[in-house]
Parts: structure tokens; C-alpha cells; sequence
């Protein structure tokens, strides 16, 4: 008889935003013909940009023609995208091998994949509140997992507890949900904790592109001593609306090398290429071309144009609550606000009453972990005048 993963009996049901795309589809067909504005999500609503399509058209009329055609690619990723995002990390003081670059179809899949890495009986160090997929992928594998308090009296961003031992660590910075940012001189304490521990820190710099103050890292390998005890992951998806389009990228780099039981020695940067060599097939030609042209110069200004369109949605969320008087974080190097729920109401109370009452819908903070309960995300993703007219609506509420 085949034995299953009986871990998956501790996972929830269903993911949190799948349960909130039925409580919307239920509601919209309770109530037709009203119109619901979604500030949930973190899905982007610009189209791509113009640098991004020219180079996918390029890439498609390159594939007609058989002097240019590409079938299977580099596992890896390209050179030319790789070359890319190496010049793009140098332009904020990082250096890193080119092959220490791994291109793939997004952060969360790296996110869930990386654990394949490291043995199950490893301790987990994770935020709480905090993005689900770090939970339920090492539920789904067994691991423990000790949960850290982010709160509002640590500005929602822990630092380590010297009491606490852990073997993997799970940052995010600009998190998410709360739109917390980590400076120079917490992730450095992160880093020496780290090391100390011979742990290795599983670090999601997604929304690095949404940091506007040139003191605040956009990668912890500005931090010295990173590359011996860190892994990064990032993505176009919110860089520059690849939501769809499906490319990010993760960096594994060579320094991290760990002693194996036998004695030996296995380096993280070789276990990943195997891994990715033997379970992945890389990302299409296409795409990767597309995703090129993001780290040129006119890409970048373009992304940069993007992102504070987002930004400036932020903008006019925090303003709301800020003349309504709601406690808030994030919203300035996030294209998330993180509320206090109103009147003291529960997160899900809290997300009823304002699809209810305002037709808008915004994402439980009680859904990315116990902490989370009582605070709600809004997202600055969503259209300029339909943000405008969400809060237009939230205002007569409060």
C-alpha cells in the first residue's frame, strides 16, 4: 500500500486567497450588479511595459524562424539574463559570480522548492504575521517551526533572540503583508546571528524595487558577512508586473558550504543546480528575453515608472487612514498598508463588514498568522481611480 505525506493532514484546507475568492464569488452572485473593488490581492493591474513587450515580440519572431530558434534552454537560465541581473545588483554595490544566479518562474516557487535542501528535522525560525507559503511548505514537509512575535510594538520587524536556537530563518524586507523594512543595522544583527548559529537565512527581497531611501538595503548581500550564511530570492512580479508572465530569480551563493554527517562537505550553490537540473526545465526563451530588456536602462525607468504609480495608490490609502486617525504601517517602501481593524473588530469581521458596506475587499490580516489578528492589507495594486473611489467609500464608513 503507498504511504502518503500525512503532513498535509496540518495544512489548511484551502490557501487564504482562495478562501477570499470565494467569499467575493458568493457574495457577487448574492448581490448582482454591484461593483466590487478588490484592494486583496497582490496582483498588479498595469499592463507590461513597453521595453518588456518589445522584447517578447522580438524573442516570438526569433522562435519562426530556424536560424533563431531555441528549444530546450539552461536550466539556469540564460547568460544574457543572468549577465543582466548581475549588472542590476552592481548598481547598488553587489557583487555576485553570474552563475550564483538562478533564473525561475517566480519567488514563491523557489521559496517552496528551496526547502529540498535541507533535512526535515531542521528548526524553523519564522514572523508571524507573515507570508503563508514559509508555513505551509514545511508543515507540508514535517519541520518545526518556531514562530516569531512581529508586533506593533517591535514596528512589526522581530530581531533574533539569543535564547532561541534555529536552523533556517525566513525574512522578507519590505515584508509582507505589513510593509516593514529592515535597515542596515537590524540585518546585520540578523546576519551575525545567523553565523553564530550556522544557520542559513532564507531572505525574499520581492518588493526590493518599492525601497526609496538609498540607506535601506534592497539585498542583504550589502550586509557584510552575508554570503556566508544567506539565500535570496526576487521576482519581476512586482519589480515589473510579471505576474502573468512568470520570472524571478534566486541567488545561491558559492560560500555556503556546510559539513555533511560523513565527514564530507556539500555546497547549497551545487545541491540547488542539481536540484534544478533534475527537477526543472527552465523559464521559455521568450519570457527571459522579455524579462532582459527590465535591467536595461530605459527597462529600468520604465519599472521605476510602474512602481510609483503603485506607490502613489499606496499614497492614497495611507492618506485616508491618516485623516481618519487608523493606526497603519507600511505604504512607503510597500504597495502594502497594514490597518488596524476599526471599532476593535476581528480581521474576518473586519473584511465582511467592508465588502459588505463598501463593496471593497482587502485581505484578514488574521490569515497570515495569529499576530496578523485585528489588522487588515490593503493593496496598492489596483487602478488609480478605483483605489480613489474605494476610499472614497471607506471614508463614509469611519
Amino acid at each position: 500500500m503507498a504511504k502518503i505525506n500525512e503532513n498535509y493532514q496540518n495544512v489548511k484546507d484551502s490557501y487564504l486567497f482562495s478562501d477570499i475568492a470565494k467569499r467575493v464569488a458568493n457574495y457577487s452572485q448574492e448581490n448582482p450588479g454591484r461593483q466590487i473593488i478588490k484592494l486583496g490581492i497582490g496582483d498588479v493591474t498595469l499592463p507590461l511595459m513597453p521595453a518588456a513587450i518589445a522584447g517578447l515580440h522580438d524573442a516570438v519572431d526569433e522562435m519562426s524562424r530556424a536560424e533563431t530558434f531555441h528549444g530546450y534552454g539552461p536550466e539556469q537560465g540564460y547568460d544574457f539574463l543572468r549577465s543582466a541581473i548581475h549588472g542590476y545588483y552592481q548598481t547598488f554595490g553587489v557583487e555576485l559570480e553570474e552563475d550564483e544566479i538562478f533564473v525561475s518562474d517566480g519567488a514563491k516557487s523557489d521559496i517552496g522548492n528551496i526547502t529540498d535542501l535541507f533535512a526535515v528535522d531542521n528548526t524553523v525560525l519564522i514572523p508571524d504575521p507573515v507570508y503563508p507559503v514559509y508555513v505551509d511548505t514545511n508543515i507540508m514537509n514535517g519541520r518545526k517551526i518556531i514562530f516569531m512575535d512581529a508586533n506593533e510594538g517591535n514596528q512589526f520587524l522581530p530581531m533574533p533572540d539569543p535564547a532561541v536556537d534555529a536552523d533556517l530563518i525566513y525574512l522578507c524586507s519590505p515584508n509582507n503583508p505589513t510593509g516593514a523594512v529592515y535597515n542596515a543595522g537590524q540585518l546585520k544583527a540578523w546576519v551575525d546571528y545567523a553565523i553564530s548559529r550556522h544557520a542559513v537565512i532564507l531572505f525574499d527581497a520581492a518588493y526590493e524595487a518599492f525601497i526609496g531611501d538609498d540607506s535601506l538595503p534592497r539585498s542583504i548581500y550589502t550586509i557584510e558577512g552575508a554570503k556566508q550564511c544567506a539565500i535570496e530570492f526576487c521576482s519581476l512580479s512586482k519589480t515589473a508586473g510579471f505576474t502573468g508572465t512568470r520570472c524571478g530569480y534566486t541567488i545561491v551563493p558559492k560560500s555556503l558550504v556546510f559539513e555533511a554527517s560523513n565527514g564530507g562537505t556539500l555546497s547549497l550553490h551545487k545541491m540547488w543546480n542539481r536540484r534544478q537540473t533534475t527537477k526543472f526545465n527552465g523559464v521559455p526563451y521568450i519570457v527571459q528575453k522579455g524579462a532582459a530588456t527590465v535591467f536595461t536602462e530605459e527597462g529600468i525607468r520604465q519599472a521605476h515608472e510602474m512602481v510609483n504609480y503603485y506607490k502613489g495608490n499606496a499614497k492614497i490609502i495611507a492618506d485616508t487612514l491618516t485623516e481618519k486617525g487608523i493606526p497603519f504601517f507600511g505604504g512607503i517602501h510597500s504597495p502594502y498598508i497594514w490597518m488596524k481593524c476599526p471599532n476593535n473588530m476581528k480581521s474576518w469581521e473586519f473584511f465582511d463588514y467592508l465588502l459588505q458596506n463598501a463593496n471593497v475587499v482587502g485581505t484578514p490580516g488574521a490569515g497570515f498568522g495569529v499576530n496578523g489578528e485585528g489588522w487588515f492589507r490593503l493593496t496598492g495594486f489596483g487602478d488609480r481611480e478605483k483605489t480613489k473611489e474605494a476610499m472614497a467609500r471607506f471614508s463614509k464608513l469611519f
